[in-house]
């Protein structure tokens, strides 16, 4: 399938493929640098081997890339919509929000690290 996507007023065609309808699991929100939103669900399983007890108390990263900012502290409140990580991902930064408000139980992930798409970057209490 093919869109046209315009950002910063510059429009761009990409094509995508429909990923397979995956079991109800909470979105993970995603906001580029540029004015636009994506909305992807993390994948069933995750990165291979790191299976997680509830996934609804998890926060994966959307993309492959480097941390280049991390917001958060263990034991920290949190609000829906803060921004949690900021990733840098073919030279373009990446700010990982937080789907849900709580209180941060696990930070995975420092600055400098790189992580992978669908890799458990932070855990909820």
């Amino acid at each position: 399938m093919k869109l046209k996507v315009t950002v910063d007023g510059k429009t761009y065609e990409v094509e995508v493929e429909v990923a397979p309808e995956l079991p109800p699991v909470l979105p993970m929100f995603l906001t580029q640098s540029a004015p636009a939103t994506i909305v992807a669900a993390p994948p069933v399983g995750g990165v291979a081997g790191e299976a997680v007890a509830d996934e609804t108390k998890v926060c994966r990263s959307p993309v492959s890339g480097i941390v280049v900012k991390s917001n958060v502290r263990n034991g920290q409140t949190i609000e829906t919509g803060d921004i949690l990580f900021v990733l840098e991902a073919m030279k373009m930064e990446t700010e990982i929000t937080a789907p849900i408000a709580g209180k941060v139980k696990a930070i995975h992930v420092n600055a400098g690290n790189s992580v992978k798409s669908g890799q458990v970057v932070l855990e909820w209490e």
